[in-house]
């Protein structure tokens, strides 16, 4: 008899599975249709014996304190700032898009203070922004917009950045100074022996079980639980009732190249040509010493894993009907990426799922987060310790 059956060993599962078994004694089966632990966050060794992210960067970033302290639970960090460089017309500018970008690609030498007002000069004025075009044109001007963002947004989503909701491209800041960070959160560091490390450690409680390689409907009438926390896709749960919700996917292309280092900066992005968008090289996020080094193409497609929710607005309503539908199933709580259908961060979702393993237990998130973990448990059917 299980307290809680979990669906998806990603961070919304496993942060649950950790907080109700270690801080409630509650006794919890987490199952997973991958072979491994960890959702699109794992990474491993390749064959040359280098680390890589199976399913594309995982850069962790975060304001939030209270998330930060308890991931250092199961890992000690490494610091690391994340930088992107964008190929345009043949050289290579920092994205976002600073004063560097600007003086480089125009031959210009702007201070700060002239940035702003030339970025006014070329912004159309929009009033209402609603659409991811909205959003660049009416910061930067169309140039700029036309030369880092049209085609990558195209690639991405195989829509104009006219059809998709504005949030797409808000999420990238324009900047007037020289800071080239992708991010400016106060915490910016990776795990430093890997993600799936830190997971393995995190559920190496005894109350917690793991069954990997299994559709959780497989084994729902043969076990006995008490309420479930589904992290999967919120409209699959519902057997797709009001129509599937869209996703695009990705295909990863590996390449190791036998040189110690292989780009000038850890993600390159390829708004333009080519039909890749980036190609990120591990070793900048890892800081593994190594030989050789290891790249990842990603190519966008409508088939696949589902990554990343479609923001149009007829995918939002359609979500509202799933939503309410969510709310009034008993006993089921639905969490994370998936089950929310929005594209959450990683310290987002580890949030969310403290959140509501505050509401399970009455206990506030800041007295949750301080149980203690202790204890070692099974994974995958294998003792592993903390």
């Amino acid at each position: 008899m299980y307290d809680y059956l979990i669906v998806g060993a990603g961070f919304a599962g496993s942060v649950a599975a950790e907080r109700l078994a270690a801080g409630f004694g509650k006794r919890v089966l987490i199952v997973d249709k991958r072979p491994h632990i960890g959702g699109n966050a794992y990474d491993e060794y390749d064959d040359q014996g280098l680390l890589i992210h199976k399913y594309g960067p995982h850069i962790f970033h975060t304001n939030s304190k209270d998330v930060f302290d308890y991931l250092s639970r199961f890992t000690a960090w490494r610091p690391y700032q994340h930088r992107v460089l964008a190929s345009v017309d043949g050289q290579l500018f920092p994205i976002p898009i600073n004063l560097d970008t600007v003086n480089r690609l125009y031959g210009l030498s702007l201070t700060s203070f002239e940035l702003e007002a030339w970025f006014a000069s070329k912004a159309e004025a929009i009033p209402e922004p609603r659409t991811s075009e909205d959003v660049i044109v009416g910061k930067v001007g169309r140039e700029l917009y036309e030369k880092f963002f049209r085609n990558y947004t195209r690639k991405q989503w195989a829509l104009d950045p006219s059809e998709l909701d504005a949030q797409v491209t808000a999420r990238v800041p324009v900047r007037t100074n020289r800071d080239d960070r992708y991010f400016t959160d106060t915490y910016q560091v990776m795990p430093r022996q890997g993600y799936t490390r830190m997971f393995q450690r995190m559920l190496s409680h005894p109350n917690i079980t793991i069954v990997l390689n299994t559709d959780y409907r497989d084994i729902q009438r043969e076990v006995q639980y008490g309420e479930m926390i589904y992290t999967g896709p919120v409209d699959e749960y519902f057997d797709y009732r009001f129509g599937r919700l869209p996703y695009r996917s990705l295909e990863f292309r590996f390449e190791t190249i036998r040189q110690p280092v292989y780009q000038p900066a850890a993600v390159i992005n390829y708004p333009n040509e080519y039909p890749y968008t980036r190609v990120t090289e591990f070793k900048y996020l890892t800081g593994q010493e190594h030989g050789s080094t290891s790249l990842v193409y990603e190519y966008p497609q409508a088939e696949g894993d589902p990554y990343y929710p479609v923001p149009r607005p007829e995918n939002a309503e359609r979500y509202k009907h799933y939503e309410a539908l969510a709310a009034v199933t008993p006993g089921v709580h639905f969490v994370g990426r998936l089950a929310t259908y929005k594209y959450y961060n990683m310290d987002q979702v580890v949030a969310q799922s403290l959140s509501l393993c505050s509401k399970l237990t009455g206990k506030r998130r800041q007295e949750l987060v301080e149980v203690p973990h202790n204890g070692h448990g099974t994974v995958g059917g294998r003792r592993v310790h903390g």
